[in-house]
């Protein structure tokens, strides 16, 4: 395990494998819900016994390329100092290609489309997993039909609501859960192949192979149907950095996989059986006496997947703060042990907003599944070019060997990517839609960023240049240590010019502190801080931080008493410049974009919480900058 996990490593596997099922697994482990019915219910595929046999081994064999072998065997080995997810594998590929400043540009580009899809995605799977299973009391009775939709919202509101308090008071229970719902989809698979056992003959490639070659055509539509099945997959590689790659291959291989494809094959035997059952086969494996404890443990199941995805959100959005792609937001950590464990007001009610709009719109799981897929099969094939990247270029492996490790799941991306394009019309325009709108904001901020600092550096005044000025006719100094942070280790703060404008004083200890992202997960306390001594006890120094490390500057800065600056918290204060942006007509931005970046900027959470600076003891001095 990674070093920066120390808890991990005192775990047993058990308990790792157990708490891999509770996080990793919820998506994948709840889409036998609707898999199977969008595919039978597409009208699509004529139901035949040989259909059946056909479909069924296609839903093996997905599970097997691409969760066993893309992400499980090959995708689980790029990790980025034991973390992994799109980010991680981002910075990884893009740093690999550092010396071509083209191709690293366009990657960046592509993987920040790929995490704005993430949070598309986000808002489709909380609201199909939830309303798949709360539509489960349709088979209970019609009745309750007119039910399903108040309760769903009912429910995912409820899921919402308590992300403020935290999730580790119920976070101990999501692995018992889910491994009570893998047991139960299991044994419902059992009691139904135990009827029909030669259905375990559909494991059999040359049924699947039989199929696609009779019906080429149905086979690339029902493509975009047959991906639910491993919807969930990215969170296999997303958590790698939770649990290890060890854990989540045991739990999948041993526990996982197993549960899902005794299932899917007890679905297959109810429907050689029962071909009514087409309606909703998941809950009508069940006995009656079994339904509602199954919609209520289905329920428990998919709040807990969306529960992981959530959690997902929360990390992604910080991840992309520290590395410049979005503005800082209010991060609020919900358990004093656990660093990970936070919660971010503004993406968690804008998830539900979108979420209750999604629900609304689609009104039932068979019109989300339309719109479910396309940011999958995208993320999907984003996470294959970059994994390519990063075996030929990270790695050194010859051109050949990263051709033939990522082209075979390049192509089968491709046939799903492609399949699911279909569905574009039809609902796949709204995840993009959201996915389009992130990207637009993250790009505005990284370029509207860019072009403040070019405007801070040309108008600045040399740091060294200044002090030696100053320091020729110096002012009062009083006691104390002040704290001056800027964007520009070499440029004068705008914060100091105001305050000696205004106090005409100067304190004892001067530090100029620039705080810098860097496309690493971690980086080590040695090399937190870099300090240059400027002579009349006043400093420079650069905090150093990856996109998984959680900034806390007066900590960071303890280490300045071995460079002479005494630091007294009692008498240290930090200096913040609060710049207003006025967007005016130039060659920036489009003047619509320039208006955005502005008012980003102006919403932005103040850094004194972001860095973690004790609210009683923060100056902010504000000026205006015209981009």
């Amino acid at each position: 395990m990674d070093k920066h996990h120390p808890h991990a490593s005192k775990s047993t596997l058990g308990a790792l494998v157990l708490g891999a099922i509770g996080v990793v697994f919820g998506d994948i482990g709840t889409s036998v819900l609707y898999s199977v019915k969008e595919v039978f219910g597409s009208g699509h595929v004529q139901f035949t016994i040989d259909n059946v046999y056909g479909i069924l081994s296609i839903f093996f064999w997905t599970l097997t390329i691409i969760v066993s072998l893309k992400y499980v065997t090959l995708v689980l080995r790029a990790d980025n100092n034991g973390e992994g997810g799109l980010v991680a594998m981002l910075t990884l590929a893009s740093q690999a290609v550092q010396d071509r400043p083209r191709l690293r540009r366009a990657m960046l580009l592509v993987g920040v489309f790929g995490t704005c899809l993430f949070y598309g995605d986000g808002v489709i799977t909380p609201a199909i997993s939830v309303l798949s299973a709360v539509e489960g009391l349709e088979v209970v009775s019609p009745t309750f039909k007119e039910y399903v939709i108040p309760i769903t919202l009912f429910v995912l509101f409820l899921l919402f609501w308590v992300q403020k308090h935290g999730t580790q008071g119920i976070g101990k229970f999501f692995g018992p859960i889910m491994v009570l719902w893998l047991i139960a989809i299991a044994s419902l698979g059992v009691l139904h192949i135990a009827g029909h056992p030669e259905i375990l003959w559909a494991i059999s490639p040359h049924y699947a192979l039989g199929f696609m070659w009779n019906y080429p055509g149905t086979t690339f539509i029902i493509l975009g149907a047959v991906v639910l099945c491993v919807t969930g997959g990215e969170a296999l590689y997303a958590d790698m950095g939770h649990f290890g790659k060890k854990p989540i291959r045991v739990s999948w291989f041993f526990i996982v996989m197993p549960a899902l494809v005794l299932n899917y094959f007890g679905q297959g035997a109810l429907l050689l059986e029962n071909p009514e059952a087409v309606k909703n086969p998941f809950f009508m494996l069940a006995p009656k006496w079994a339904l509602l404890p199954l919609v209520g443990l289905a329920t428990a199941a998919t709040v807990i997947a969306s529960q992981a995805l959530i959690s997902g959100a929360f990390s992604v959005t910080k991840q992309v703060i520290q590395l410049g792609y979005l503005p800082r937001l209010q991060v609020q950590h919900t358990n004093v042990h656990e660093t990970g464990q936070i919660y971010i007001p503004f993406v968690n009610w804008g998830l539900f907003v979108l979420i209750v709009l999604a629900v609304v719109l689609f009104r039932s799981s068979s019109n989300l599944a339309a719109a479910y897929g396309i940011a999958v099969t995208t993320d999907m094939l984003i996470t294959t070019v970059l994994t390519f990247f990063v075996i030929h270029y990270a790695w050194r492996m010859p051109l050949v060997l990263a051709l033939a490790a990522t082209g075979f799941f390049f192509v089968v991306d491709i046939a799903f990517w492609g399949s699911n394009l279909l569905k574009l019309v039809h609902g796949g325009w709204f995840p993009l839609v959201i996915a389009a709108s992130i990207f637009l904001l993250m790009v505005t901020w990284r370029d509207g960023r860019a072009l403040l600092n070019r405007k801070l550096v040309s108008e600045g005044l040399d740091l060294k240049s200044f002090l030696e000025a100053v320091f020729y006719s110096p002012p009062a100094r009083v006691e104390g240590t002040a704290i001056f942070l800027t964007a520009n280790v070499d440029n004068v703060p705008n914060a100091l010019m105001h305050n000696l404008k205004h106090n005409k004083v100067l304190h004892k200890q001067n530090v100029f502190v620039t705080v810098r992202s860097h496309e690493v997960p971690w980086v080590e306390p040695e090399q937190r801080l870099s300090v240059q001594p400027l002579g009349n006890d006043c400093w420079t120094a650069v905090v150093n931080y990856g996109f998984m490390d959680d900034p806390n500057l007066p900590r960071a800065l303890e280490p300045l008493q071995q460079h002479g600056c005494r630091l007294d918290p009692m008498q240290t204060s930090y200096f913040l410049s609060r710049d207003s942006v006025v967007p005016r007509l130039g060659d920036g931005m489009a003047p619509w974009r320039e208006k955005l970046f502005a008012q980003m900027h102006h919403n932005a959470s103040g850094a004194a919480d972001f860095l973690g600076l004790p609210s009683n003891a923060v100056v902010e001095l504000g000026s205006k900058v015209e981009i």
